[in-house]
């Protein structure tokens, strides 16, 4: 079971975890728990690497100041022995304290370069803070629980701010280390996010990325299924933020979830599904404050015919437009190398519409990627395009691309047929149909975004 920010974040939010853990112990032979960090305190924690990588030893140390105000207000707050808060209170400021160290470090180099894995060692610290308090919870309350780092568990390639985990050599070391403590029926608390390279320095695993620890956990122990807690009922069918009307939708297939997931369902890391996918391993979404809910299972539902739509998101992305044809792999090459640079992501979907006289290419900016991405990768690389003599005729500019999921809409051109129909009143730079079987991308300009999103989201509603 894998806790979000927003289940950890509250004295409240904490009570539900308690229960809920003391709730499935009684049922399952074995329960592992990932936690990610408090909410906000992940971008607090970027912001102080940001600020050491800039010799701003104010910044970074009130950042710290914060973040250790709040833990502990957290921790006087809950029902702990004074023993176990004094302990939990000096892992805080043992924790913050190696933090600061690492930030001086980084601000000593200013004008040198800064270790990668420094910076992930700093942003990584959420996840030990909020492991040792819920494991200190659930020690309180009669549940054999310890807060394991998964520095050394969780064994990554050094991509660092975007690692991915090395599966076989990941497995051997939870054979060997984690294993033996579910036979033992301790309860692990693990941190979400991190990993480490195969020589111990620290990765993180992208934004969102406990969703990812917890798919590999579950495919090295060969779980029986895996549970992400949110503040939501489910996967739903539009962003509620966007779409106040938006609905829980009750199953969703891997391939579906998947795509939900890339292109802007913020609530799972889209890295998460392939491993869960491989091994078919069910996985459920629900919410920490109504845990009595089904929420949305995931499955497999290959054998599925329905003709229906079941989800619209929008993701930011970039469009580069030249008045001219021809090869794409020279930009193509040259966006990935400036997106991978600026917000260590690949591009790793390429939508794409040529002529004889021009020809266009867009690219997803994952949300993972934070919220200034888009304005970082689009400056790059409209620097990088000027600099050389075959791309100068490229121009880079902000779009949108709305995507309609559901199963197998390769089967009902007739739907695909009232999508369009739907958005009549918008102009469509370029169509995508994904190879999944279950998505219709449609790329538009970022002001007729949520207008498109709103029209396909009347459709789901109308169907229903």
């Amino acid at each position: 079971m894998k806790f979000g920010g927003s289940a950890v974040g509250t004295t409240a939010a904490l009570t539900q975890v308690l229960s809920i853990v003391l709730h499935e112990r009684s049922r399952w032979d074995r329960l592992l728990l990932v936690v990610s960090a408090l909410e906000g305190v992940t971008d607090a924690l970027i912001e102080a690497a940001h600020l050491a990588q800039l010799g701003n030893r104010r910044g970074y140390r009130r950042i710290a100041a914060t973040l250790r105000t709040r833990h502990l207000a957290l921790i006087e707050e809950l029902p702990l022995g004074s023993t176990e808060r004094s302990a939990l209170q000096a892992d805080i400021d043992r924790l913050l304290f190696d933090m600061l160290d690492l930030c001086q470090a980084m601000a000593n180099t200013t004008g040198g370069k800064v270790l990668d894995d420094n910076v992930d060692a700093v942003v990584g610290v959420g996840e030990r803070l909020a492991a040792r308090i819920i494991a200190a919870l659930l020690r309180q309350n009669k549940l054999w629980s310890v807060a394991i780092d998964t520095t050394d568990l969780i064994v990554t390639d050094d991509v660092y701010g975007n690692a991915t985990p090395n599966i076989p050599l990941t497995r051997e070391r939870i054979n060997k280390h984690l294993l033996p403590m579910l036979e033992r029926d301790i309860v692990p608390v693990i941190t979400g996010f991190i990993g480490g390279t195969t020589t111990g320095k620290p990765t993180t695993l992208g934004r969102g990325g406990s969703d990812y620890t917890a798919s590999v956990l579950s495919v090295c122990i060969d779980a029986d299924e895996v549970w992400i807690w949110a503040d939501v009922d489910g996967m739903m069918s539009a962003d509620p933020r966007e779409i106040p009307e938006a609905r829980v939708i009750p199953a969703l297939s891997y391939e579906e979830v998947a795509e939900l997931a890339y292109f802007g369902a913020r609530i799972l890391h889209s890295r998460m599904i392939g491993p869960l996918r491989q091994e078919r391993i069910p996985l459920r979404i629900k919410n920490v404050f109504k845990p009595q809910e089904p929420g949305t299972l995931i499955h497999d539902l290959s054998t599925l015919r329905s003709q229906a739509l079941k989800a619209v998101t929008s993701i930011q992305g970039l469009g580069l437009t030249a008045e001219r044809s021809g090869p794409l792999s020279l930009i193509a090459e040259i966006v990935d190398e400036t997106l991978f640079n600026t917000i260590g992501s690949h591009a790793d979907v390429m939508i794409s519409s040529q002529s004889s006289t021009h020809s266009f290419v867009c690219f997803v900016i994952p949300t993972s990627a934070g919220p200034d991405a888009i304005h970082t990768a689009q400056t790059t690389l409209e620097e990088r395009l000027l600099h050389q003599p075959e791309t100068q005729s490229w121009r880079v500019h902000p779009v949108s691309i709305i995507t309609a999921i559901g199963a197998k809409l390769d089967l009902f051109p007739g739907l695909i047929g009232e999508i369009f129909q739907s958005l009549r009143d918008v102009r469509v730079l370029a169509i995508a149909q994904g190879p999944s079987r279950c998505s219709l991308s449609l790329v538009v300009e970022p002001q007729d975004a949520d207008s498109a999103l709103l029209q396909l989201h009347q459709m789901i509603l109308n169907s229903a």
